[in-house]
């Protein structure tokens, strides 16, 4: 389905001229010739991004772009001005406003495409990330996985889950249970090199997609790092004992070790896979026997496909 493009100007010579260009890029274009006819094509379209003239009558593009800025569900909706002003000022403000990038009159046709298509994929990588920790969501995850499968290149997707997570969120509240999460994701970020892909698929489970050489020794770096950073979270009581203990619905005390680390390695260094949801699987498998054992632990599957 076409993206929908909402054009705001008042010259409608400029208007037609972005038209052809979007429409030739196969985009779906609305038009409105001044700052309120936009503002109700905004409420009744929905538009995918705006493209939004400066100079105009009032309300002027500046005055649009603040208010589609102050209603909440345009938060999210990119705004890329457009202006035949060599004012600095004015396009500063503009993007103080909260507009997205700005483009000026006579506009290139391949720096307008350009853009445009970079501020879409941008605000979609936005809306597809976690929103507590930023990383990449579920869906890149998926595609990353299934694009290193697609290539043919050597990959190891590490499944990244801390140990006795709820019990710690239960006792000291959701936002430290945030911290803990945020600090995983921080030390994730530390470790991959330019060629890795570090993603979160939600909660206190995390992937980090490397090659096969470079696996083992992330989880272990992984490890040492989560082992002894995740100790300044706990009260003094509990680093000291150790543990904490929480009474289930039976009434009975329950003891769960400070948070450690399950880490489960999947590559097709040994086999092949056909999608992201067999790697899934295998992630799944490894991660029941490591939810077995005692501390922070990695395994790495080592079968073979079957010839």
């Amino acid at each position: 389905m076409p993206k929908k493009i909402l054009v705001v100007d008042d010259s409608v010579f400029f208007r037609a001229q972005l038209r052809r260009v979007l429409k030739n890029a196969d985009y779906e274009v609305l038009e409105a010739g001044g700052g309120q006819e936009g503002l109700d094509m905004a409420d009744k379209e929905r538009p995918d991004l705006v493209l939004l003239d400066i100079v105009m009558p009032p309300p002027d593009g500046l005055e649009v772009c603040r208010i589609l800025r102050d209603r909440e569900q345009y938060n999210l909706m990119p705004i890329i001005l457009v202006t035949s002003s060599g004012n600095l000022e004015e396009k500063l403000t503009g993007l103080e406003l909260g507009a997205d990038d700005y483009i000026a009159k006579p506009f290139n046709e391949r720096e307008l495409l350009s853009r445009v298509r970079n501020t879409l994929r941008r605000v979609a990588r936005n809306r597809a990330a976690n929103p507590l920790t930023g990383l990449p969501g579920n869906v890149e995850i998926k595609n990353e996985i299934n694009r290193r499968i697609a290539l043919g290149s050597k990959f190891a997707v590490v499944y990244v889950d801390i140990d006795n997570f709820k019990p710690f969120n239960d006792i000291y509240g959701f936002m430290r249970g945030d911290l803990a999460i945020k600090l995983t994701a921080d030390i994730l970020r530390s470790l991959p090199d330019a060629t890795d892909f570090i993603g979160h698929i939600g909660g206190d489970d995390f992937v980090i997609i490397t090659t096969p050489e470079r696996a083992p020794g992330l989880c272990e770096e992984c490890i040492r790092q989560f082992d002894l950073k995740i100790r300044t979270l706990y009260d003094q009581p509990h680093q000291e004992q150790g543990f904490i203990a929480t009474v289930n619905r039976k009434g009975q005390r329950e003891i769960f070790p400070i948070s450690t680390l399950s880490l489960s390695v999947v590559s097709n260094a040994r086999r092949n896979f056909v999608n992201d949801l067999e790697v899934a699987n295998i992630a799944s498998e490894l991660k029941r026997k490591l939810k077995q054992m005692s501390g922070s632990n990695y395994l790495v599957d080592m079968r073979k496909s079957v010839s």
